[in-house]
């Protein structure tokens, strides 16, 4: 069974209100890199992590100080900042034809083993916003540290209309 896009004719902020979702302003990086690059038809997006609207993150250890539930909710949150990242780059979340890869980053104890069940939020998000174009590989794997201590950090490349 294919899932339909919850992006459409309509334009991108009605189906993201529709979820409940309002993008944030991202703020510009700090260090020498952009957010994103755009080159013959995908868009590289740099890592991104868990920061609210306020600006706060959840910091720690996925199976230490922080479950898996509450890093589920960090990943999707991520997809979220992820998706303010496409739309600044290119103007409009209407423009991907496709996500392609994603490489999801899980600051974990050395015995966590569920990296791919805290992603699932994220990939989730994907396929909720794009439908079936959401659908992407995908690895994800944990790491002793993430700038910040935060717990996710993600990247992806966007295959995008030109």
């Amino acid at each position: 069974m294919t899932q339909t896009s919850i992006i459409g004719k309509d334009g991108s902020r009605e189906r993201l209100e529709a979820l409940g979702i309002d993008l944030p302003v991202l703020a510009a990086p700090l260090n020498a890199y952009v957010d994103a690059v755009l080159d013959n038809g995908l868009l590289y997006l740099s890592g991104k992590g868990p920061r609210r609207p306020d600006g706060s993150r959840r910091v720690g250890k996925v199976g230490g100080d922080v479950s898996v539930e509450e890093a589920s909710e960090d990943a999707r949150i991520t997809g979220i900042n992820l998706l303010a990242a496409i739309q600044a780059a290119i103007g409009s979340l209407e423009k991907v034809e496709r996500v392609v890869k994603v490489l999801a980053l899980v600051n974990a104890v050395p015995e966590f083993a569920d990296h791919p069940k805290v992603i699932d939020s994220f990939s989730s998000l994907m396929v909720d916003v794009f439908g079936d174009k959401g659908r992407h590989a995908r690895s994800a794997f944990g790491v002793g540290s993430l700038p910040n201590r935060m717990t996710i950090e993600i990247e992806m490349i966007v295959r995008v209309a030109q």
